[in-house]
């Protein structure tokens, strides 16, 4: 399953995402806001971040700048959200820390450098290797601080 949310100030650019993913015929599930209005971030990255299978899902996650978003997304167990202003990150991202939800800020990065970022994200392979004792030891943080 593939989630996107946004508040309002990552909405215009959460619009322009899916439909690109549309047209790349990968589906997903919008967990709005679905306008302008005024909404607030915690609520929508507790949402999907609520909702994910941790193992299988992926989401695309959108505020102003990433930075709230990632906050929230980052208090759940198994969710590993990283903020990418950059298809350097995405990859770096992806490939050394197997992030499942991609935070973009809705604020500072053009539509054509969005769609970048998240090509690479999507087709990048995790390495494993060093990296996957990495994440143990972030798994191990969660189960002593995440109660």
């Amino acid at each position: 399953m593939f989630f996107i949310g946004s508040d309002h100030r990552g909405f215009e650019l959460k619009e322009k995402i899916k439909k690109y993913l549309e047209k790349e015929k990968i589906e997903c599930t919008d967990c709005g806001t679905y306008s302008k209005e005024i909404t607030h971030y915690p609520l929508i990255a507790k949402d999907i971040c609520s909702k994910m299978d941790k193992q299988k899902d992926k989401a695309i996650l959108i505020c102003g700048s990433g930075i709230g978003m990632s906050m929230v997304a980052n208090k759940f167990k198994g969710i590993r959200a990283g903020v990418c202003f950059n298809k350097l990150a995405a990859q770096d991202g992806k490939e050394h820390s197997n992030i499942n939800v991609l935070v973009l800020p809705g604020e500072f990065v053009s539509e054509e450098e969005t769609i970048e970022i998240i090509e690479i994200w999507i087709n990048s392979e995790f390495l494993n290797g060093r990296y996957t004792d990495r994440l143990q030891m972030i798994e191990k943080i969660e189960e002593e601080n995440m109660k």
